[in-house]
């Protein structure tokens, strides 16, 4: 657990070499890349972070992609970490690229997986899925969905950072959204998961780690 941006974080430590940084996605906690991390340790020091509001970490009332960047610019800074590699799934990809907009220096390389700009890039049925839910249950989680973020596309153009874009084939975005994400970023690669959903490839899943360590171990 560390305290930062007046918050309690609660992450997980293991491995040895560069320092890689795992954000999880909304509803979710750091346990979501345990296959995976059990891999990724034997080439990096792995820090799983749980979200403010997820897991293990505090609940606030807040709850702002923006703020949750800031939060984990606090902990790279609070660990006293140099340069980090970064891997983001859904929310975590948001932060991620937040993250990447404001202080590209402390990043190294990113994976962006899932991850989308504005609420706008939801398909129909993904979005009207979450006005029901929200509408149900009142979740403060899927409110924020619905909201937020609100990323212009052409900021992505100041974003110099190494960049390995994944997605779904059967995503929740609008299909071409990765493509654009992808034209736009200077230094990105994109790959499509096929035959998979928004979470499935990585949820408990380590079916990503070659490509992951094929694009963090590229020089």
């Amino acid at each position: 657990m560390i305290y930062v941006n007046g918050v309690n974080l609660y992450y997980q430590k293991t491995g040895h070499g560069e320092a890689l940084i795992l954000l999880h996605g909304n509803g979710e906690d750091h346990q979501i890349f345990s296959p995976l991390i059990t891999k990724l340790k034997s080439n990096f020091t792995v820090y799983a972070v749980d979200s403010r509001n997820h897991g293990q970490s505090e609940k606030t009332a807040v709850y702002d992609y923006n703020v949750m960047a800031d939060d984990i610019e606090a902990l790279i800074k609070g660990l006293q970490l140099k340069s980090v590699n970064l891997i983001g799934f859904s929310d975590g990809a948001i932060i991620a690229l937040l993250l990447a907009l404001r202080c590209q220096a402390m990043i190294k390389k990113m994976a962006l997986l899932g991850v989308n700009l504005k609420p706008s890039d939801f398909t129909q049925e993904s979005y009207q899925y979450l006005q029901q839910h929200y509408a149900q249950t009142g979740d403060p989680l899927f409110k924020m969905m619905l909201e937020q973020p609100n990323i212009e596309l052409n900021w992505l153009t100041k974003i110099t950072v190494p960049t390995l874009i994944v997605a779904a084939e059967n995503d929740i975005y609008h299909p071409e959204l990765f493509t654009q994400i992808a034209d736009t970023l200077p230094d990105s690669q994109l790959k499509i998961i096929p035959n998979h959903d928004h979470g499935s490839y990585i949820i408990n899943n380590d079916m990503l780690y070659p490509d992951l360590m094929r694009f963090l171990q590229k020089n």
